[in-house]
């Protein structure tokens, strides 16, 4: 399948991030935060809670959190609930997060709204955009596969309504099969009972195959000396049935995108180089940067929006090159950055036009 595969629901006019609203998030009991057109620097020391700055506005962005493993973990501690509200052009977007309970009543556990009208995800998703360039992000060339599959979805799920409702159905086909493969091996079921699960898995994970590669594919078009090597696991009856007795004997699946990975190669005189064994700390960050431009132009082309950028502190990781680089594309978005110190290096505070500095201490 081919570029088709990017349905469209997407919102053509460019979105401006005027304000975000934070309540019981994370360390802000109560915090309001006015951004500018263009570049925005969160200053402040470490815990002063730049980051959750940054959460915040992604959260509003995806639905999800890049940090945390639940969602609880954003509710500030003793709190109930924790609301995020951010106002972009003429509409508001709010996302509130709940333990369960308020008062004593039960309540959702996450609540979407467009102008105080509540919302699915599906339909919340899209009102503003965001492309999120941090430190940890060197795990995506040196970390677990696990790490590169949670990236490829974070970024399609936001982009594609088709890939989220067959990675939703995927995930949750998996878990069934794997508790068949589970109860056939000890008997209590027989293999008859997996051909539902193999039908839909297969319809499922063919199209995440599909859809990830056109993205790997846009990305490999960007670059100029690094690759991305698409490692698809792909799912059919026949790789199912090759693989059935060791699925048997181990009560899992061996096959289909949750085994998917990525590797970056970078090309030499000589050949190509697996970054993640052979490279220096400089070319792997260079990698990263590199897919960060790509996802940028990426989200650009499907969605005729420019996102906003958010830089967790980057600068400090990046060499005198690099950083110019990235300064060259800051001027082209509305970008927000959090920076350590109280003072941005004089040659960065020059080349960053219309820059509004935010200084947040510890205590808020």
């Amino acid at each position: 399948m081919a570029e088709e595969l990017f349905t469209a629901r997407f919102v053509k006019n460019k979105m401006i991030l005027k304000l975000i609203q934070l309540e019981n998030f994370r360390s802000f009991k109560k915090r309001e935060f006015k951004f500018s057109f263009k570049t925005c620097f969160l200053l402040g020391p470490n815990t002063a809670g730049k980051t959750n700055v940054l959460e915040a506005i992604y959260l509003l962005a995806s639905g999800k959190s890049f940090r945390a493993s639940q969602d609880t973990e954003m509710i500030k501690y003793e709190s109930e609930f924790s609301r995020v509200k951010g106002k972009i052009e003429k509409d508001e977007l709010e996302i509130i997060l709940t333990r369960g309970e308020i008062n004593g009543k039960r309540t959702n556990k996450k609540l979407y709204k467009i102008n105080n009208t509540p919302k699915r995800l599906p339909d919340f998703l899209g009102s503003l955009r965001a492309v999120l360039f941090k430190p940890e992000d060197i795990n995506l060339v040196l970390g677990s596969p696990s790490i590169r599959r949670d990236y490829l979805n974070l970024i399609l799920e936001q982009l594609d309504w088709q890939y989220r409702t067959c990675l939703s159905a995927y995930n949750k086909g998996l878990r069934q099969r794997n508790k068949v493969l589970s109860k056939i091996r000890e008997g209590e079921a027989k293999e008859s009972q997996l051909t539902f699960w193999n039908q839909l898995l297969i319809k499922n994970g063919q199209i995440i195959n599909q859809t990830r590669e056109i993205m790997i594919i846009f990305y490999n078009k960007q670059f100029k000396d690094t690759e991305i090597i698409y490692d698809k696991s792909p799912i059919t009856l026949q790789r199912l049935e090759k693989y059935k007795q060791a699925e048997l004997a181990l009560g899992m699946t061996l096959v289909g995108p949750h085994r998917d990975d990525f590797k970056f190669l970078k090309h030499k005189a000589n050949g190509r180089k697996d970054l993640s064994l052979y490279g220096s700390r400089g070319e792997q960050r260079l990698a990263v940067l590199y897919l960060k431009l790509a996802e940028l132009k990426f989200v650009i082309q499907k969605t005729n929006q420019k996102p906003i950028l958010l830089l967790d502190d980057i600068f400090s990781e990046l060499d005198k090159k690099n950083r110019k680089l990235v300064i060259k594309i800051i001027n082209d978005y509305q970008t927000i950055i959090t920076n350590t110190g109280e003072e941005i290096d004089k040659d960065i505070k020059k080349e960053i036009k219309d820059s509004l500095f935010i200084k947040l201490n510890i205590d808020n």
